[in-house]
């Protein structure tokens, strides 16, 4: 045989591999190596199978037409072939990917979670602040009928105030809110003894099964540097994350948050454990790039650090944190008192002081960066264009305004009114990313974005968080968190006036496989959340 025929012959072979191997399905390589799953045959009766949908796995970078099937809430097959199920989807012309995680949401009640469904999110975890009682918060989410998983970390600020102030924690938000009257657990030293106080309120929430510890040191920023150290060798001890709203946020230095960051990567370096960095855009403000640099350079030098950040110029926060008081806090944060708002309204010095006098603990929002200018913009895009930057909404609870405060609105009714309160980040952050950078403004592929709200997010836990390692990913034998959509449908509804209005787009939402949405409705009376848990017993 000729040498040239021969060539020939191995070329068409390597294409009909090459061919082969496209039709597969897409499976991670932990599991080609274990077996770990065997995809169910075609003929499988599936629960729910889902046609002809561009199929993004954002692990594998799998990107191509098939059909899914899921059994049982997982995902059983994906293949060109054709098969049947008890549901069938018609997802020609719209993406299928992973269901979007969100590692900071503080929205707990169930019209939070539904103003996260209607952007995909399949998976809402409190972990910047967290809460304690760890096992009475787990108890209380058990009995509500959440659509979405939901999960929560070890809470240090909480610790602290039942150290200072010895009220035993309550797991909701109220509990911090009320604490916004008193200074001492903000700006006072621990002692020896009340540090050990703290440590064991903390490692409670450990051994109960928190996700981590959540230091939400910018509420807290007179708390000891050993203190901090502490909290990260507690984390080390028991082989978890921390996840922190760092000390300082200012551009400028002293007490910049370029040297809150130097300060938790330090930390993150001495032990070991992954330190996530919460929303890095609010901290940062106008240094983004250089708190970036940081980051960036952190990480490549093998420091097990990891930062989110959400797609807006304004943070939430209550009216008294401690980074709004002291005599030159506004020029610290070169803002004014019209920079914030209460409820729709913009204030001015004398409602912001009644507020802090009489409501200390009240929601309000804080304008640090405007959109609408180019060069703020780019601040904003700097943060989530970023390859390292994973995106999170630091969702707020949706609340009532009154005279003497706010008060989270906890009901069923839907779609949420007009007349309750809350951030457009909430309802609307990860449907910005696809309406405004990847569709409108073209600064981001489809499957960047999927990957960093998705498998990113997963990944930053799954190490100790078992159950994320089947999350995040479009596999067969992951869990069934599944989206079906199209760019074109995507929309953003809320606004910092109209701010409960949830996002739109959405034809499918399958959480553990049940429809969640269903085509572009919410289905109120679905309730398949399952609780996000470390498991203690090993």
């Amino acid at each position: 045989m000729k040498t040239g025929k021969i060539t020939r012959l191995f070329m068409i072979a390597l294409l009909l591999i090459s061919i082969a191997q496209g039709c597969q399905s897409p499976q991670n390589e932990e599991a080609q190596k274990e077996g770990a799953y065997k995809a169910l045959p075609a003929s499988t009766e599936f629960d729910v199978v889902i046609l002809n949908g561009r199929v993004i796995d954002p692990e594998t970078n799998f990107d191509a037409v098939r059909n899914v099937g899921i059994k049982d809430g997982i995902i059983g097959l994906i293949t060109d072939k054709e098969i049947k199920g008890k549901k069938t989807i018609d997802a020609t012309g719209k993406i299928v990917s992973p269901g979007f995680i969100d590692l900071h949401s503080h929205g707990l009640n169930i019209g939070d979670y539904r103003l996260q469904a209607c952007q995909g999110v399949t998976t809402a975890l409190e972990l910047e602040s967290g809460v304690l009682p760890i096992g009475e918060f787990y108890e209380g989410q058990a009995t509500k009928n959440i659509p979405v998983n939901y999960g929560a970390s070890a809470a240090w600020t909480f610790g602290r105030i039942a150290c200072f102030t010895g009220h035993e924690p309550e797991a909701t938000p109220q509990y911090f809110q009320g604490a916004q009257g008193r200074s001492d657990w903000k700006d006072d030293l621990a002692t020896p003894e009340q540090l050990d106080k703290i440590l064991a309120e903390v490692e409670q929430g450990l051994k109960e099964g928190g996700l981590g510890i959540g230091v939400n040191a910018g509420y807290a920023p007179g708390n000891g540097h050993f203190e901090y150290y502490s909290l990260a060798k507690l984390a080390k001890k028991y082989a978890v994350g921390t996840y922190t709203h760092t000390r300082f946020a200012k551009s400028t230095e002293r007490n910049s948050a370029f040297e809150a960051f130097q300060e938790l990567i330090a930390n993150a370096a001495a032990t070991g454990i992954n330190m996530h960095i919460c929303h890095i855009n609010s901290m940062a403000q106008k240094d983004i790039n250089n708190c970036l640099e940081l980051f960036e350079n952190a990480q490549a030098n093998g420091t097990t650090v990891t930062a989110g950040t959400y797609p807006w110029g304004a943070a939430s926060t209550v009216v008294k944190a401690a980074v709004f008081t002291g005599p030159t806090w506004k020029e610290d944060l070169q803002t004014d008192y019209e920079a914030f708002q209460y409820g729709k309204n913009r204030l001015n010095q004398a409602r912001f002081d009644s507020l802090q006098a009489n409501a200390p603990g009240a929601f309000i929002i804080w304008h640090f960066l405007d959109a609408d200018k180019p060069d703020e913009l780019a601040l904003i895009d700097a943060s989530v264009l970023h390859p390292r930057t994973i995106i999170e909404s630091d969702a707020m609870p949706s609340y009532a305004v009154t005279e003497s405060g706010v008060v989270p609105y906890e009901g069923d009714a839907w779609p949420l009114s007009d007349d309750l309160i809350n951030h457009p980040r909430s309802s609307a952050s990860f449907a910005k990313i696809l309406q405004d950078y990847v569709r409108d403004r073209q600064l981001m592929d489809v499957q960047t974005a999927i990957k960093k709200m998705s498998l990113m997010p997963a990944q930053t836990i799954e190490a100790y968080v078992p159950q994320m390692k089947k999350k995040g990913r479009l596999q067969e034998g992951m869990d069934a968190d599944v989206l079906v959509f199209d760019l074109n449908d995507i929309k953003v509804n809320a606004d910092y006036v109209n701010s409960v209005r949830a996002s739109e787009g959405m034809s499918y939402v399958l959480v553990g496989g049940t429809p969640v949405i269903e085509n572009g409705k919410l289905l109120l009376d679905a309730a398949p959340g399952q609780p996000i848990r470390r498991d203690t017993q090993n």
